[in-house]
This record gives structure tokens, C-alpha cells and sequence, in this order.
């Protein structure tokens, strides 16, 4: 980041900082519900599974996400 891009973010939000609001208008929920959209499905795993996709994901420096994703497309290829 250059000095110039510093300052102007500096600038942004030391004249707007974000605001909570009720009901859902401020900025961290607004943020939270926007992450969620993003994720449509929801898994379980056992703790052996999430064992083995965390220690992959820290070893290839991945998400868990992307570690399932791989494992996924890797399949596909197989099966085509």
C-alpha cells in the first residue's frame, strides 16, 4: 500500500466511520449476511475429516473449501 492509497483510507474512515444500527442496518451485520449468501450449503463431517481437511488446508495453505473443492473436481475427472 502506498502512502497516498493510506491516506486516503485514512481519510474515509476518520470522516466515515461505519455505524451500528438497529435491525440489521449496520455495517458488521450487513457484512455477516452477505458472507452467508455466499455459502449456500452447509456440511457436517466427523472430527476425523475435519482433522485431516484443516491440516491439508494449513499444509497447502487452502481453505478447508478449497481442499473439498479439489478432492471434488478430482473425482469428476476421474469419472469423465
Amino acid at each position: 500500500m502506498t502512502e497516498e492509497e493510506y491516506d486516503a483510507l485514512d481519510e474515509k474512515w476518520t470522516k466515515n466511520p461505519p455505524k451500528p444500527g438497529p435491525n440489521g442496518t449496520g455495517f458488521f451485520l450487513q457484512r455477516k449476511v452477505s458472507l452467508a449468501a455466499q455459502s449456500t450449503y452447509s456440511i457436517t463431517v466427523d472430527s476425523i475429516t475435519a482433522d485431516y481437511l484443516f491440516t491439508k488446508a494449513k499444509a497447502t495453505h487452502k481453505t478447508p473449501a478449497d481442499i473439498i473443492s479439489d478432492m471434488v473436481q478430482e473425482q469428476l475427472a476421474v469419472t469423465i
